[in-house]
Order: structure tokens, then C-alpha cells, then sequence
């Protein structure tokens, strides 16, 4: 009896932030598992303990849950790809790339969810994942304008949002099958993506 009222004590209530932290992660693992229309929210309710009612608080659809799930990835990546202000660019991109991949492995199931959402029958959650790509290669796009190096070749590139946009494609595509078969090592991923970069930035 007296183990249990301790164990009662020290059971602690969740914050309103720790349980929508909690919520979303639960959301990420499912929708990284399955597509979208196969995800139920009371799949969610049940494997976070919760009831279905106080997980429409939180979100009042499915169509909120997957777009909050995304929004939160998005954010995630946005401070991992943030430049150094004053180091340049070829400087900070070893760097930059091993904390993005160090991420990526880290929130394998919130990655993979991100990018679930293209696919996702629903527009507006579509739209917040192109919104967040968008926002991740205008980061670039700046990085390089302002770097020593490569922002006076960006003034004379025309086509050089088409090229970021084609890298993070291919970025994009590289972690997913690193994080299915991981045959080769986070520094061999790195390598590869940043000799890609490169060769797009110096054709």
C-alpha cells in the first residue's frame, strides 16, 4: 500500500506543453509507419493513454494533428539548417550536414512523417509541407547570397533556386534510404551530400 501511494506521488500531471510533446510524438511514429488515411486518431488517444475528447483539444481534426506533426518537424530542421552568420558557407556545411543527419537519425519517425506529407490526400497539409521546404531553401538561398565565396556565382545564377531545390530533393531521398538500409556511415552520407552541393554550386 504504501509503494503504491508513493508511486501515486510521484506520478507527476503532464504540462499542457509536455502532453501536446507527447501527442505529436505518438502522431509522428504512426504517420512515419502508415499513410495518412490509414492513421486513426484513436490509435493516437490510445497509445498516448489519453481519451479521444481531450485529443480534439488539442487538435479539433485529424487534418490539424498530421499539419502540427509536420509544422513541428518543419521547425526542427529550420534551426538545424541555420547558417552561421560571418562563417562561410564550405566552412559551416560539414558541420551543418553532420547535425542535420545526427538529426535526422535522432527523429527518424518525425522525418519520415515530414515528408509523408506530400503524399497526403489532404491540400492543406500539403500545403504546410511545401511551406516548409519553401522556407528551407530560401535559409539556403540566403546563406548563399551572402557568403564571400559563392554570393557573387549566386548573382550570376539564374537558375540557382531550381539547383537548391533539386540538392534538397536529393538530400531528402538520400536520408530516407539511410535511415531504411544503413549501410553506410553518417560521415559517408555528409561526404556524399556535400560533394553534391558543391558540384551544383560550381557547374
Amino acid at each position: 500500500m504504501a509503494g503504491k501511494q508513493g508511486e501515486q506521488r510521484t506520478r507527476r500531471r503532464l504540462s499542457t506543453e509536455e502532453r501536446r510533446e507527447q501527442l505529436l510524438s505518438v502522431g509522428a511514429r504512426l504517420f512515419s509507419e502508415s499513410p495518412y488515411d490509414d492513421v486513426w486518431i484513436e490509435q493516437v488517444a490510445e497509445i498516448a493513454g489519453v481519451s479521444r475528447g481531450l485529443l480534439y483539444h488539442y487538435f479539433p481534426t485529424k487534418r490539424d494533428f498530421f499539419a502540427a506533426v509536420v509544422e513541428r518537424e518543419s521547425e526542427r530542421m529550420l534551426r538545424m539548417t541555420a547558417a552561421v552568420p560571418g562563417v562561410p558557407v564550405r566552412e559551416q556545411l560539414a558541420a551543418g550536414l553532420d547535425a542535420y543527419l545526427e538529426h535526422v537519425r535522432a527523429h527518424a519517425h518525425g522525418y519520415r512523417a515530414f515528408h509523408r506529407a506530400d503524399a497526403a490526400g489532404d491540400q492543406a497539409v500539403r500545403r504546410v509541407y511545401r511551406r516548409a521546404l519553401a522556407a528551407q531553401e530560401r535559409q539556403i538561398l540566403a546563406a548563399l547570397a551572402e557568403d564571400p565565396e559563392f554570393g557573387p556565382l549566386a548573382a550570376r545564377r539564374p537558375d540557382l533556386d531550381l539547383a537548391v531545390r533539386g540538392w534538397l530533393a536529393f538530400t531528402t531521398a538520400v536520408c530516407l534510404e539511410w535511415l531504411r538500409d544503413p549501410r553506410l556511415s553518417r560521415e559517408q552520407v555528409r561526404d556524399l551530400c556535400t560533394r553534391a552541393l558543391l558540384g551544383v554550386l560550381t557547374v
